[in-house]
C-alpha cells in the first residue's frame, strides 16, 4: 500500500530536479565589462547571441527572443 505513494513521490522529485535549470541549459553567459553602463554589467550569451544588463550576475534563464521585435 505504501509503494504507490513512495512511486508518485520519486517521480515528482524528479520532475522537480530535472526541471530545475531548464530554461538556461543552452545559454552560457560571458561578461563583458567593456560594455557596462554604469552599475550595470553587460553580458551576452555564447549560445544564443543574447545580450542583458544585470547588476547582480548573470541572467538565470534564456533571454534569445525578448528583443525580437513581433510583427
Amino acid at each position: 500500500m505504501i509503494l504507490p505513494f513512495v512511486i508518485v513521490i520519486v517521480f515528482v522529485i524528479v520532475l522537480i530536479f530535472a526541471r530545475r535549470n531548464a530554461p538556461t541549459r543552452d545559454c552560457r553567459w560571458r561578461e563583458d565589462r567593456a560594455g557596462d553602463k554604469g552599475a550595470l554589467r553587460k553580458y551576452h550569451c555564447v549560445a544564443c547571441g543574447a545580450e542583458a544588463y544585470r547588476s547582480e550576475g548573470p541572467p538565470d534563464r534564456c533571454l534569445k527572443g525578448l528583443d525580437t521585435p513581433r510583427l
